[in-house]
């Protein structure tokens, strides 16, 4: 299993929004990194979603449910979209500040290709970030 982290604003789409809707294409990412780590998601993939832009923080976590395929907002064949699927809210959110300051994750792609719309992350990474997000945000 790979693990992801993707961005979007909440005032655009929201993690409650998402919940909501319980099932989304993860579509419009115009960047060609963020568009190939969408190919390399597979089902069952984990990823954290980030609000970006207002809340600056890592809220939930989201299972790939379908694999890359067209993207239906544009008719560019080289874009693509995968299906995201709510799985659970962290009990802390994770804010970026407390990433930037914890060692463990000095090399994350959040911090280091900060603009990147759609993110690779290490399973050691993954690890640090849930262990943040149940220690209330406090860096070890």
């Amino acid at each position: 299993m790979a693990y992801w982290l993707v961005k979007s604003e909440p005032s655009k789409y929201s993690w409650d929004q998402f919940v909501i809707d319980k099932q989304t294409s993860w579509d419009g990412v115009r960047n060609f990194r963020a568009r190939n780590n969408l190919r390399e998601m597979k089902k069952g993939d984990e990823v954290f979603f980030y609000h970006s832009n207002e809340g600056l923080e890592i809220v939930g976590i989201a299972k790939v449910v379908k694999e890359a395929y067209q993207d239906p907002t544009t008719s560019d064949p080289n874009w693509v979209v995968v299906d995201l699927k709510p799985s659970k809210k962290l009990k802390n959110p994770v804010p970026l500040t407390v990433i930037k300051q914890d060692e463990r994750l000095s090399e994350i792609e959040l911090i280091r290709l900060s603009r990147l719309s759609v993110a690779a992350i290490t399973s050691d990474e993954w690890k640090v970030i849930l262990e943040l997000s149940k220690a209330g945000n406090q860096v070890p």
